[in-house]
């Protein structure tokens, strides 16, 4: 027999979902978070590369959590209807910047002729020659990416609370964990 809290548990995502979300918004907090801090360090300064450093380190981590994340949801992940066609065009255009971040942070390390050195494991070296014109454009453009995902994903999460808080609906707990009801 189904109950109301069977309902409910099969409304919200599977936990593999909800990992890779919550996972992409922290690594997305922190890494936006580092840029801007350390754009009030010194050029050059040892606190700044170390923060570069572990940018770079978590950019890697969210480039496999990206790809992780679009395997997931293309052969096993939970799909759920979506509110609307603006939520869909926000989760779609989220996806494509995402994904176009990751690429842009790639290409800026290739154009400094940079190495990418991931938590001190190992160093990837791709270019050896420095691509000042690419350098500045692709900077740029990881930078207004950046912003943008940021303000996409600020508007995405006002949206959520405007749905939990507002219109009282379950959209905002599809993306919690639940525990299954006991059955006694």
């Amino acid at each position: 027999m189904t109950t109301d809290n069977d309902l409910i548990q099969d409304a919200g995502y599977d936990r593999t979902t909800i990992i890779l979300h919550w996972l992409t918004a922290v690594l997305v907090i922190a890494l936006f978070a580092m840029a801007e801090t350390w754009s009030f360090l010194k050029h050059g300064s040892p606190a700044r590369k170390e923060l570069q450093s572990l940018h770079i380190s978590i950019g890697i981590l969210l480039a496999v959590v990206i790809v992780v994340r679009i395997a997931w949801r293309a052969t096993r992940g939970k799909h759920l209807p979506i509110a609307s066609l603006a939520a869909k065009a926000v989760h779609h255009t989220l996806y494509l910047l995402l994904v176009a971040q990751v690429i842009l942070g790639f290409l800026l390390r290739w154009a400094q002729a940079e190495s990418f050195l991931f938590f001190g494991l190992f160093t990837i070296q791709f270019a050896t020659v420095k691509n000042r014109a690419l350098d500045h454009t692709f900077g740029d453009l990881h930078n207004v990416a950046a912003w943008s995902i940021i303000v996409l994903a600020g508007l995405h999460a006002a949206a959520a609370l405007v749905h939990h808080y507002i219109l009282k609906d379950d959209i905002l707990k599809r993306m919690f964990p639940r525990k299954k009801p006991l059955k006694w």
